[in-house]
């Protein structure tokens, strides 16, 4: 073969295609971005820093990262597109040199009963093969070891057409699954306490059902009172019988009620199906109410709470089921699978060994795989999600991370900063939104959004190296050097809250006294077990008001005023000036914008194109129809206060003609957390993490309680905030409560009277009290992690 002689001139040095090294963003606009313009570098590590609120999500995820995935969407087929979510173009003039992206942000997993650590990542698909293949004895394929999949089988005529003549054949069927026939691979059994659905001595027309939906005749307690299976004016407890049977466990049948078809069933099993089959965190508050005092749940006795079929625990490698296998600390779980030596399933081994590895190296060694993954934190969360970008052979990508550093002890911060890196040396572009000093000190270039948050942030403050953002003067760059001194004098405690025996989890029988009267800090690294010591020992009742981690919900018509409770009293007080029904002030009752519904905008569904919203040309987004925009309070109508940020409400309604006293105290304690800035009627959507979680600590501290316990409450927050924060927390102590307060910041462990130490490591490596005293005695003795590292954090 001749080699084809090359003609003309020779290639440049540096070929066009190189010089697109620069992701530009010009004229940003979505949410309150203020028309901003920057260029980011491609293959380097870029962190987006400013306080909450300032529109850092708003530019990595709700711009880049969102017209990035829409550009991908259109590369399929409009038929494609059709079972695709639909992503409108955002408010941007142009966004060029954009790459992949993959996005790894803090929402929580499904919090599904059936959805584990294990079936969110394919480690347990790969043990369910591996079981298959070499358990003794064989039951099956890999669906005999899901708890996802039932046993099922049948049988019956077929008929279809051979050589021109109709054949009739009789088939049979059967699928061996792993699910346990009695919890339906839940795990767990409910028990209804039948005192709570009904009052025995009412009849069914004097009300005598009490469940939440089937009072005040509705359609479901129609359905009971016209069934005919019983005289639904006799009291229940005179029931036969068949007629309690029929009431209460009838299976399903369909019969007309006024004219209508319904599916009459027993009220129990209609219970179950209605309610406790679905996420307990996604149920509104009054049902939630409602089945924590009705229903009881207990460990199934048939399975023992593993969820699976016996025959799927009888199958074994060696000594252990998959059950075991799954019940293991991932970190053991590997050492077991690199201890077989089975050349007939080695490439399933090997990948299986690279994502339980995968876990360790993330610093999740401690879960297990039959973890509920509604329990996870949203730092846990996050971190499962990267494990299958470690090993990825994909480079040339962007990778968004939201504050990967959340829930990680300073101990552990280092290694995240290690996997971001790793993920830059492959050749991607890493963006990520981050409060943390450390992991903002690895950054190539660093973007410095503000200079406050809503209204007053939306631009860009600094641009440059981190070096560089340490000089600017910028807020950020003030308080990246901010080193909280350890108290010279520490609160003395007005009693002792008891815990003996605390096994939850991974706690080793921890026996702890806790002081009352006084801000208590349980530190320790990740999987330590302090939220098993804090919320699963902590006695919960009266004068306990707990603040978790778990996400707040609401959709597009939610806002920090219907969340809080604050409409409540604004809506009755422009009622009672007005001499109307406060129904009307509200956008989803009788005062909504008919052409919207109250929504302030109206969307149309383009099929398989991106949908389109506009502002309502009726209500021009103020959500209400215009009669009831005519009635005024303290001079303003209603969508002028709902305008309002919460610090010129609180002013509002403080004082003068509009003086509410109730709408007053909620508008403080929103300020007290530093939302000052949020109007009252911002959707929920639109709120970033940080703002989620202290709007969520204003909604508690309305709460009365002698004890508050808040989990992580520095989530989100930026270093400027911190200080907010722990003022807020001292006012409460001062005020003559106890606060205790599970963190890794190592300012508020600095602020603390006592800290609780857990560890030393985590999962069967933790459980265990490992310091108890005051910082200044932490940081002398230097013995555990935390003392070490909040030592160098306060250069003592």
């Amino acid at each position: 073969m001749s080699m084809a002689k090359r003609t003309g001139t020779q290639s440049p040095e540096v070929q066009v295609a190189d010089s697109h090294d620069l992701i530009r963003v010009h004229g940003a606009r979505v949410n309150n971005l203020k028309d901003i313009s920057i260029e980011i570098p491609k293959r380097r590590l870029t962190v987006f820093t400013g306080v909450s609120g300032s529109g850092k999500s708003s530019l990595v995820f709700d711009t880049i990262a969102a017209e990035s995935q829409r550009l991908i969407n259109e590369t399929y087929s409009a038929f494609v597109q059709g079972f695709m979510p639909t992503l409108a173009r955002p408010e941007v003039d142009v966004l060029d040199g954009l790459t992949t992206a993959i996005i790894v942000d803090q929402q929580r997993m499904g919090a599904d009963p059936r959805s584990t650590v294990g079936t969110a990542t394919d480690a347990n698909a790969m043990l369910r093969i591996l079981f298959s293949r070499l358990g003794k004895p064989h039951i099956g394929s890999p669906k005999a070891f899901s708890f996802n999949v039932a046993s099922i089988s049948g049988a019956g005529a077929v008929k279809y057409e051979r050589g021109g003549k109709t054949v009739k054949e009789r088939r049979s069927f059967s699928i061996t699954g792993g699910m346990c026939p009695r919890c339906e691979g839940r795990g767990v059994v409910s028990d209804i306490d039948l005192s709570q659905l009904f009052d025995d001595s009412k009849s069914l027309n004097e009300g005598a059902i009490t469940v939440p939906g089937y009072t005040g005749g509705g359609w479901n307690s129609r359905l009971y009172i016209e069934s005919g299976f019983y005289d639904p004016d006799k009291p229940i407890r005179n029931y036969t019988k068949k007629e309690l049977h029929d009431f209460l466990h009838h299976e399903p049948v369909r019969m007309k009620i006024a004219g209508i078809n319904m599916t009459y069933e027993g009220l129990v099993p209609r219970i179950q199906r209605s309610m406790l089959s679905k996420d307990k965190e996604g149920m509104q508050p009054h049902i939630r109410v409602f089945v924590d005092r009705a229903v009881t749940f207990t460990t199934c006795p048939e399975c023992d709470g593993t969820r699976l079929t016996e025959a799927a625990r009888s199958s074994r490698i060696g000594k252990i089921n998959i059950a075991d296998a799954c019940a293991m600390q991932i970190s053991d779980l590997a050492d077991w699978v690199r201890g077989l030596d089975e050349p007939a399933v080695a490439p399933l081994l090997a990948t299986l060994q690279q994502i339980l590895d995968s876990f360790a190296e993330i610093g999740l060694g401690y879960l297990s795989l039959d973890r509920p993954a509604g329990t996870l934190s949203g730092g846990e969360a996050q971190r499962i999600k990267m494990i299958r970008h470690l090993g990825s052979a994909l480079t040339d990508v962007t990778y968004v991370f939201d504050e990967p550093t959340i829930g990680l002890h300073p101990h552990d911060v280092q290694r995240m900063n290690d996997l971001l890196l790793q993920l830059r040396d492959k050749g991607n572009t890493v963006l990520v939104v981050e409060h943390e000093p450390e992991t903002i000190a690895i950054a190539d270039h660093v973007v410095d959004l503000g200079p406050g948050a809503g209204g007053a942030g939306g631009t860009v403050c600094f641009e440059g190296t981190e070096a560089g953002l340490r000089a600017s003067g910028t807020l950020t760059g003030r308080h990246l050097e901010d080193r909280a001194a350890l108290k010279e004098k520490v609160r003395t405690s007005a009693g002792t809250l008891e815990i003996r025996g605390a096994n939850a989890h991974n706690l080793c029988d921890v026996d702890v006294d806790i002081p009352l009267g006084v801000l208590v800090v349980v530190t320790g690294v990740a999987g330590s077990g302090k939220s098993s010591l804090v919320h699963d020992s902590v006695p919960a009742g009266a004068g306990v008001v707990s603040v978790d981690q778990g996400a707040i919900r609401g959709s597009r018509r939610s806002n920090p005023a219907t969340y809080t409770g604050l409409l409540d009293p604004i809506r009755k007080a422009f009622a009672k000036a007005n001499g109307v029904n406060a129904a009307l002030f509200s956008a989803n009752s009788e005062g909504a914008c008919p052409n919207c519904n109250g929504a302030g905008i109206i969307y149309t569904d383009l099929a398989m194109m991106a949908g389109v919203t506009a502002i309502c040309e009726v209500c021009e987004g103020k959500r209400f129809e215009p009669s009831v925009l005519e009635y005024h309070f303290g001079g303003r109508d209603i969508s002028e206060v709902l305008a309002m940020p919460v610090t010129e409400a609180e002013e509002f309604f403080g004082s003068g003609e509009a003086r509410t006293p109730a709408a007053h105290a909620i508008l403080g304690r929103l300020a007290d957390v530093g939302l000052g800035y949020l109007s009252l009627g911002q959707p929920l959507t639109t709120l970033s993490g940080g703002e989620r979680q202290r709007l969520k600590l204003a909604t508690h501290l309305g709460e009365k309680g002698g004890v508050y316990v808040l989990d992580e409450p520095t989530t989100g927050l930026h270093l400027a905030d911190v200080e907010r924060l722990l003022a807020l927390l001292d006012r409460l102590v001062d005020a003559g409560k106890s606060v205790i307060v599970v963190e890794h910041h190592q300012g508020v462990m600095a602020h603390a009277d006592w800290i609780i130490d857990l560890g030393p490591g985590a999962g069967h490596d933790g459980g265990r009290i490992v310091f108890e005293g005051t910082p200044a005695d932490l940081v002398a003795a230097r013995s555990t992690l935390t003392g070490k590292h909040l030592a160098a954090y306060t250069g003592t």
